[in-house]
């Protein structure tokens, strides 16, 4: 087996706040292996979250090594930082966070225009088709429902072909119906494009579904 595809080595985030500096990770070593699926389960303020920010480069540890493809992020300037996440990794968020102003379209074509990727338009059309919206392509999110904001945040995550995908609580403001839909729509993708997904989630069900399932408790790997 090569190198992981991500790598934590001694971890660790501290945050200041009112009372003083809180120690968010606490010393965390993991590796995740290329094509693998780690479900990340622990109570609210565990630092699930944090750690899968850290993973993908989103945050900046205060000590410790990260590595991403086998490449040392922690000493990376924020430009190349930025190219290295542009390139290789979807990020699906709980609340969607997709741009108002913008069309289902626009939003899954946005990471595509960003990497000046050639025919961003038609690229955007096939992930949405994918996801089964291609007649909602010309309606802005106002006017979907969360599970179709969803998938259009999952089009958006997968249009790039992602080396890894980041989903954190993907499924926690959807419905039963929903949250089926789109988890089992997630896990179709990852195999499809044999990404590998690190997954934050609430949810031992959803947990279950991963190759490997990983427990946080007050910053630390149980």
């Amino acid at each position: 087996m090569g190198a992981p595809i991500i790598s934590l080595q001694n971890v660790s985030l501290t945050l200041k706040g009112n009372a003083g500096n809180v120690n968010i990770i606490k010393n965390i070593s993991l590796d995740i292996n290329k094509g693998e699926s780690i479900g990340l389960i622990g109570p609210s303020g565990s630092g699930k979250s944090s750690l899968l920010m850290l993973a993908g480069g989103l945050e900046k540890p205060s000590s410790g090594e990260i590595k991403i493809l086998d490449q040392l992020i922690t000493g990376l300037s924020e430009d190349r930082l930025s190219k290295l996440r542009q390139n290789n990794i979807g990020v699906v968020f709980q609340s969607f966070h997709l741009i108002p102003t913008l069309t289902a379209l626009e939003n899954v074509a946005t990471p595509l225009e960003i990497s000046s990727s050639k025919k961003p338009a038609e690229y955007a059309m096939k992930a949405l088709d994918r996801v089964g919206l291609l007649k909602r392509a010309d309606h802005y999110p106002s006017q979907l429902s969360g599970g179709e904001q969803q998938r259009v945040a999952l089009a958006r995550a997968y249009v790039s072909n992602p080396k890894i995908l980041l989903a954190d609580e993907p499924t926690g403001n959807l419905d039963e119906e929903n949250t089926k839909a789109i988890v089992d729509l997630l896990f179709e993708l990852k195999d499809e494009q044999e990404t590998t997904l690190f997954l934050v989630t609430h949810s031992r069900e959803l947990a279950k579904k991963c190759d490997r399932i990983i427990k946080i408790r007050d910053g630390k790997l149980q």
